[in-house]
C-alpha cells in the first residue's frame, strides 16, 4: 500500500455521531492528524465520565506521526490530548487560545513537560514529513478557530474544522473568504466540512446579534437578579454578557469550574475583555442587592453536577434560586439532552424564577446556505462530510449534490473507513480498528460492555448476595445460607419471601452434600439456578445472584 502515490484519509471518531473528532492524514511513511477530542457518554453508559476514541491504529504507526493539529478549542476536539498523549508521542500545533485551553488540560495531568506545543498564526504553513498545514481563519462559537489547507504530494484537502460565516464576529476578523478562494483557485482534490446544520436552511444568524438581546432583556428587568447559563468554551458569549451587564451597572460573578477556567485563560490571552471592577467573587455576592448582579453559570444542558442544576435543587452552597430571579439559558439544548433541560427549567420555575430560553443563542456551526459558500470557493474534486450524525452527513451530501456533484464523488465515511485518494480517483479501500474507551474516574479503558452491562442489570433487578461457610474436606455447611439483597425488595416487607428463599437454599445444600459435590463452582451454579428460577416465579424479576462461600 505505500509509496503508491495516494493519500489515505482515516477517520479515527467524530463521523456517525457529535464528537470525539480525530481524523489521521496519510502519505507514505507521514501521518499527521487533526483534532483529538472527547464525547461525552450516552444515556446507557451507567456511570461512565466520559468516552474517547480508540488510537490502536497511531500507537501500530507512532514512528510515522509527524505532528497534531487542532482546529479549536472544544472539548469534542481536545478532550482526549491527555488520554491519547499518554500513550504516544507528537507535538501538538494550534492557534494561541486552544494551545491556551489545552495547556490547561495538560497541567491537570501533570504532562507539561512531556508535549510539545507550538503557537500558529493564521496564514503560517507547518511542515511535517510529506505534508504541509496551512492554518485559515474561521469563525465558530470560540475564538481562534482554523481550518486547515493540507497540501500533500498527492493534492491539496481542505478541511474546514467547526466553522460558520460570520461577517461581524465579537473578537477578531471575520473569516478568510479570499484565501479559500485562492486556494480552491489552484486546484483541491477534496474538503471535509462541518455538517451540524447541513439540515438548515438559510445563514447562521452573526454572534453580534445575541448583544442586542443580552441588552434587551437587561433594559426589561432591571428590578431583579439576572443568571445566564451558557457554554463555559463561549467566550464571545461571556463577552457580550460582561459587556451588558457593564452598561447596566451589574457586578458579574463566574460560577462552575469549567467556566472560571476558560475565562481566566481567556482574560490572561487578550481574548476576553473585562472593564475594572466588573467581576466579583462568588463569596462577595451578598454585599450586592438584586439589581446590581448578574450570575453568569454553566449548566445549560441540564448536567445533574453544573452549577445551575444545583442551584435549581437548592444543593448549590452559595447561590439559591430567589422568587423574580430572571434565568437565561443562552444555548440550545444538544440533542438528548432535551429531558434533563426542561427538569432543570421546571425546577426553576417552581422556585419562582422566571425562565428565558428564546433568542439568546445562535449556533456556532454553518447552515447550507454558509456550506453552498465555501464549496462554491474551494470547488473540491470530492466530497467529504464530516462532524454530526449520519443523518447530518447526508443533509450534507444532498446540499453538494444541488451544486452539482455527483454521488460517486460524496464519500460518507465511517469512523475507521481507509479513503485512498489522488488526483484521479478516490476509493474506500479498507477499514482500520476504531472504537469508543470509556474512562470511569481514574480508569481508563477498565468499564467495557461487561461492566456496562451488569451496572444496567443492578440498576432495574438489583442484587441478593447468598453467604455460606463450608466445613473444609467435607463440604458440610456449618453456616448459612444467608441473604442480603439491595435493589430488589424492601426487605421489611418481604419477611416471608426471604423466609421461603432460605428453606430453598438449605435444600439445595442437603441436596449437594447428599450427592457428594463439592466442587464450588457448581455449588454456586445450583445456587444461582435454583434461586433465580424461585425469585422468577415469585416476583418476576431477575436481580443478579452472587454466592459468596468461605471455607474454614
Amino acid at each position: 500500500m505505500e509509496g503508491n502515490g495516494k493519500l489515505k484519509i482515516i477517520p479515527l471518531g467524530g463521523l456517525e455521531s457529535i464528537g470525539m473528532n480525530i481524523t489521521a492524514f496519510e502519505y507514505d511513511d507521514s501521518i499527521i492528524v487533526v483534532d483529538c477530542g472527547l464525547a461525552f457518554p450516552e444515556i446507557d453508559m451507567l456511570g461512565v465520565d466520559l468516552v474517547i476514541p480508540d488510537i490502536t491504529y497511531l500507537k501500530e504507526n507512532e514512528d510515522k506521526i509527524k505532528g497534531f493539529f487542532i482546529t479549536h478549542g472544544h472539548e469534542d476536539h481536545i478532550g482526549a490530548i491527555p488520554y491519547v498523549f499518554k500513550e504516544i508521542s507528537a507535538p501538538i500545533y494550534a492557534t494561541k487560545l486552544t494551545i491556551g485551553l489545552i495547556d490547561n488540560k495538560l497541567r491537570e495531568h501533570n504532562m507539561m513537560s512531556q508535549i510539545r506545543r507550538k503557537v500558529v498564526s493564521y496564514g503560517q504553513h507547518i511542515n511535517a514529513g510529506c505534508f504541509r498545514v496551512e492554518f485559515i481563519k474561521t469563525n465558530h462559537s470560540i475564538q481562534d478557530a482554523a481550518a486547515f489547507a493540507i497540501y500533500s504530494p498527492a493534492g491539496t484537502v481542505v478541511h474546514t474544522g467547526d466553522f460558520k460565516v460570520d461577517y461581524t464576529p465579537v473578537y477578531g476578523d471575520a473569516i478568510d473568504l479570499a484565501r479559500f478562494s485562492e486556494i480552491g483557485k489552484k486546484g483541491v482534490i477534496a474538503m471535509m466540512a462541518d455538517s451540524t446544520n447541513a439540515e438548515r436552511p438559510g445563514f447562521t444568524p452573526s454572534e453580534k446579534t445575541v448583544g442586542k438581546t443580552f441588552d434587551d432583556i437587561f433594559e426589561d428587568h432591571k428590578s431583579t437578579r439576572i443568571i445566564i447559563a451558557t457554554f463555559a468554551s463561549n467566550v464571545d458569549r461571556v463577552q457580550q454578557i460582561i459587556n451588558s451587564a457593564h452598561k447596566y451597572g451589574r457586578k458579574v460573578v463566574v460560577e462552575g469550574r469549567s467556566m472560571v477556567n476558560i475565562i481566566a485563560t481567556a482574560s490572561e490571552l487578550g481574548y476576553l475583555k473585562v472593564p475594572e471592577y466588573t467581576l466579583v467573587d462568588i463569596d462577595s455576592i451578598k454585599d450586592y442587592s438584586d439589581e446590581q448582579t448578574c450570575l453568569i453559570t454553566t449548566g445549560s444542558q441540564g448536567e445533574s453536577m453544573a452549577a445551575l442544576s444545583r442551584m435549581a435543587n437548592g444543593t448549590h452552597r452559595k447561590v439559591s434560586i430567589k422568587p423574580n430571579d430572571t434565568i437565561i439559558f443562552s444555548s440550545h439544548p444538544i440533542p438528548g439532552n432535551e429531558k434533563a433541560v426542561s427538569k432543570v427549567i421546571n425546577e426553576l420555575v417552581r422556585r419562582g424564577a422566571e425562565v428565558i430560553f428564546q433568542d439568546t443563542h445562535v449556533s456556532g456551526h454553518a447552515c447550507e446556505e454558509e456550506l453552498k459558500l465555501i464549496y462554491t470557493l474551494v470547488n473540491p474534486k470530492y466530497v467529504i462530510p464530516v462532524h454530526g450524525e449520519y443523518k447530518h452527513l447526508k443533509a450534507h451530501a444532498k446540499i453538494a449534490k444541488t451544486l452539482g456533484y455527483k454521488s460517486e464523488d460524496i464519500f460518507i465515511l465511517s469512523s475507521g473507513d481507509v479513503l485512498e485518494l489522488d488526483e484521479e480517483s478516490a476509493k474506500v479501500t479498507g477499514h482500520v480498528h476504531t472504537g469508543a474507551i470509556m474512562v470511569d474516574g481514574l480508569g481508563v479503558g477498565d468499564v467495557g460492555n461487561i461492566v456496562l452491562r451488569d451496572r444496567q442489570h443492578l440498576s432495574e433487578d438489583g442484587i441478593i448476595i447468598v453467604v455460606m461457610t463450608l466445613e473444609s474436606g467435607t463440604g458440610r455447611v456449618l453456616a448459612g445460607p444467608d441473604t442480603v439483597s439491595r435493589g430488589f425488595v424492601y426487605v421489611k416487607g418481604a419477611e416471608d419471601l426471604i423466609d421461603e428463599a432460605r428453606d430453598l437454599l438449605n435444600d439445595v445444600m442437603e441436596e449437594c452434600e447428599a450427592q457428594g459435590v463439592s466442587d464450588w463452582n457448581k455449588i454456586k451454579a445450583r445456587i444461582r439456578d435454583a434461586l433465580g428460577d424461585f425469585v422468577w416465579k415469585e416476583t418476576k424479576r431477575r436481580p443478579m445472584i452472587m454466592p459468596i462461600i468461605m471455607e474454614i
